[in-house]
């Protein structure tokens, strides 16, 4: 199994760091914190860190101090977050290899985007999106993020039965094609089972491109992301 990827929180405010950290541990990464400057020093000199996330009541002089000292070639990538009249501190933090710099007051759901797509792009723990009329789905943290910005979790038994569709696009599979390879969680894996079960797949994507043919089993029909 890959290791899990190490994000570090500096100074981050109380409210935004939880949120934010429960964000990122759900999707299986690893979260520390240090709430002043002075104690990211002995956090960011360990060895592993990949992402680092400074908050705004750290002076911009002292964020960029951080970043000459512990980013660079080797080191992890830097987010700022500045406040929005702090233009001239921002091209600085960019200039000086700022990863990127976010201004305050901030969505935590885009933060955390930006910390994945960071990650993505260092080769580390990046997930399986599939992307759906009305929600967006991480196969590998099995969240499901709706558009209204409310996220679910899908069961082991859901991610199955999803993967099974996303194998199999406009293909009709039975229900013994679903039982063998994707039963359900329960002894209940019956044949009057699968309607219920793909109902409430439906219903938690919000999705209408898992479609039932009668007589025949269920077709997934991609949205037009998944066109060949």
């Amino acid at each position: 199994m890959a290791a899990r990827s190490v994000i570090a929180l500096v100074s981050v405010a109380e409210v935004i760091a939880t949120d934010l950290a429960d964000h990122l541990e759900r999707r299986g990464h690893d979260v520390r914190a240090a709430r002043q400057p002075w104690e990211a020093e002995s956090l960011l000199s360990e060895k592993g860190i990949d992402v680092v996330v400074v908050g705004d009541s750290v002076s911009q002089a002292e964020g960029r101090d951080l970043l000459r000292r512990h980013g660079g070639e080797g080191g992890p990538d830097f987010i700022l977050i500045c406040r929005p009249a702090d233009l001239v501190d921002k091209v600085l933090a960019l200039e000086l290899g700022a990863a990127d710099v976010v201004e305050s007051p901030l969505n935590v759901r885009e933060l955390a985007a930006r910390v994945g797509g960071l990650l993505a792009r260092r080769g580390r723990s990046a997930g399986e999106l599939i992307v759906l009329e009305n929600a967006t789905v991480d196969l590998r943290s099995a969240i499901v993020m709706h558009r209204s910005g409310t996220e679910e979790q899908l069961s082991p038994g859901q991610v199955a039965l999803l993967r099974l569709f996303l194998a199999s696009p406009r293909k009709v599979l039975t229900r013994d094609d679903i039982i063998a390879a994707a039963p359900a969680e329960n002894a209940e894996a019956f044949d009057r089972s699968i309607d219920s079960r793909i109902v409430r797949l439906r219903r938690k994507l919000d999705t209408e491109t898992i479609t039932t043919i009668r007589g025949a089993g269920y077709r997934f029909d991609p949205p037009t992301q998944f066109a060949d």
